[in-house]
């Protein structure tokens, strides 16, 4: 069945979740290189931005949601994954306070929203961003960012949890590796989800 995309992301009810898309992640601090990579070969970094200025133009709410860790760690479990046990041997991964966890000069907007957190793989866990969306009257969210490993997923099983619709953009997400990505997209966002590109959401929103 074709998606009715201007009902599903109409301005009057909709948000654009842009996920992780941090200077530490996929910018200039990145410790992915092989994301990094995937993003600026898919143009990952400029559609997402593109989405950004279409939304807030159209009046729809930009939510920067990104990941910190504290210099001591509180508010977070550091040992409960192996993910994350590799990556915080490093005492300045994603440090609060440090360019890491700067959102990407092309997407940044002091008009933006930013739900951050310090704990988890997905932005509602330990957030008020389900209550800042509701206190808007949204009830669909847009995806864009990274990474289609966990952090994408993990929106839009929340999102869908909690009583959103989700559309994902495909062309401003990224996994690792890319053929991963391409999978995740395929036989779990779609079952969750509506996919769909930049340019046609743009369209939507510029009508």
């Amino acid at each position: 069945m074709p998606i009715d995309l201007a009902e599903l992301a109409a301005p009057r009810h909709t948000a654009l979740l842009v996920m992780e898309m941090q200077r530490g992640v996929a910018g200039d601090l990145a410790t992915f290189p092989d994301l990094a990579k995937t993003c600026a070969e898919r143009g990952v970094v400029d559609n997402a931005a593109r989405a950004a200025t279409a939304a807030r133009a159209a009046g729809i709410p930009v939510v920067q949601c990104t990941a910190a860790f504290r210099a001591d760690r509180r508010g977070s479990h550091t040992g409960n994954t192996p993910f994350l046990k590799g990556l915080l041997r490093d005492p300045a991964h994603m440090l609060e306070g440090t360019g890491a966890v700067e959102v990407l000069p092309e997407l940044a907007d002091p008009s933006d929203l930013e739900a951050r957190r310090y704990h988890g793989f997905s932005p509602f866990t330990g957030t008020s961003l389900d209550m800042t969306l509701r206190s808007m009257g949204v009830r669909t969210v847009v995806a864009a960012g990274l990474s289609l490993n966990l952090g994408v997923p993990g929106l839009c099983l929340e999102a869908v949890n909690l009583g959103y619709r989700v559309a994902v953009l495909t062309d401003a997400v990224a996994g690792t590796p890319a053929e991963y990505g391409d999978a995740v997209l395929a036989h779990t966002v779609s079952l969750l989800a509506a996919r769909v590109t930049t340019e046609e959401v743009v369209r939507a929103w510029t009508g």
